[in-house]
C-alpha cells in the first residue's frame, strides 16, 4: 500500500504500476508487491529514502531499462550484450569495449 510519506505523484504511479500488473496476470498481491517496489526504488534513485540499497541506487532507472530484464533472461540468447557489457563496466573489467557478447560473459563468471 501507499505510504503517507509518498506523494500524490507516486500513489497514482503505484496504482497505475498495480494495475498493469494485474492486467497482466499478476496475483492482487504480487501486484502490490511490484508496485511498491517500483516506486520505493525511484525515490532511492532520487534520494528521498533514509536508507537504500546498493543495487536501487546505483542500478539503471526502470525508465532508461525499458523491460530489458523482464522475465527470466533465459530465453535463447539470454542477456542482451548491452546488458553485459553494463555489468562488465560496473566491475570494471578491463578490455570490456572489445569483448564479444561470449567474452563477456566469460568475464563476468570469473569476476
Amino acid at each position: 500500500m501507499p505510504r503517507p510519506s509518498w506523494s500524490k505523484k507516486e500513489e497514482r504511479q503505484y496504482k497505475h504500476i498495480k494495475r498493469q500488473a494485474v492486467e497482466r496476470g499478476s496475483s492482487e498481491d504480487r501486484a502490490e508487491e511490484i508496485a511498491a517496489r517500483t516506486v520505493n526504488k525511484q525515490r532511492a534513485q532520487a534520494g528521498e529514502t533514509e536508507k537504500a540499497s546498493r543495487t536501487s541506487t546505483e542500478d539503471m532507472s526502470a525508465y532508461k531499462r525499458g523491460g530489458r530484464r523482464s522475465g527470466k533472461g533465459t530465453g535463447p540468447q539470454g542477456r542482451t550484450k548491452e546488458q553485459l557489457y553494463e555489468d562488465a563496466r560496473r566491475k570494471d573489467v578491463k578490455g570490456r569495449s572489445k569483448m564479444n557478447k561470449a567474452e563477456l560473459q566469460r568475464a563476468l563468471e570469473r569476476s
